[in-house]
């Protein structure tokens, strides 16, 4: 038997509006709320940082003088200052400028302090205001791996202590991400410890 078939509403046509039809509303830009990872606290390494880098600052403050009397003679009379600012993202990504010695354009005398790492001295003043430390990853204008700010970038690291020093860029990358992941504070002395030797056989290499 065949089933009646459903009884259907009357629909109703809207009248007809004689006025001007009205115009649709302006779509609204949708809204994102951005959360940033809750950065993790470091007390012991940040009163580590401060320590080390008023005895290190006390310590090589001749030789960063005498460096910077001997760019200042070389470099021309119309030539720049002597201390040079580059762009850097810190901890959580926030902006700063390291401090360095302008070695270009010194000549020779420019090329002994490189050598020497004199040059990357005033970058000891970025550590006692807290942009930068003394272990971590080197300091970048950009980076595309937000590992990385998650500490502050540091005036040496685990590469630069590596066995190797022509590492690929990858490899590079690997030793920050795990230098972030699995640093501490005895971490960060065997690396201030290996850091002169590293820079003396890179300097004669």
């Amino acid at each position: 038997m065949p089933l009646p078939p459903l009884p259907l509403p009357r629909l109703r046509r809207p009248a007809r509006r004689t006025g001007p039809r009205p115009q649709p509303a302006a779509p609204r830009p949708p809204q994102f709320a951005l959360r940033l990872p809750r950065l993790p606290a470091y007390p012991a390494k940040r009163a580590f940082d401060l320590a080390g880098s008023l005895l290190l600052l006390a310590a090589a403050l001749p030789a960063l003088l005498a460096a910077a009397a001997v760019l200042f003679l070389a470099r021309p009379r119309a030539g720049r200052g002597i201390l040079l600012r580059e762009p850097a993202a810190g901890l959580g990504g926030r902006p700063f400028r390291t401090w360095r010695l302008r070695t270009a354009g010194a000549g020779r005398a420019g090329a002994a302090v490189r050598r020497c790492g004199l040059d990357a001295l005033p970058q000891l003043l970025n550590v006692l205001r807290g942009e930068m430390s003394l272990v971590g990853p080197r300091p970048q204008a950009r980076t595309d791996r937000p590992d990385r700010l998650l500490v502050r970038p540091g005036m040496t690291g685990l590469w630069q202590v590596s066995a190797r020093s022509d590492l690929p860029w990858e490899e590079m990358a690997l030793l920050d991400r795990h230098y972030v992941e699995s640093h501490w504070l005895g971490m960060d002395l065997a690396i201030l410890a290996r850091t002169p030797r590293a820079a003396r056989e890179h300097r004669h290499a």
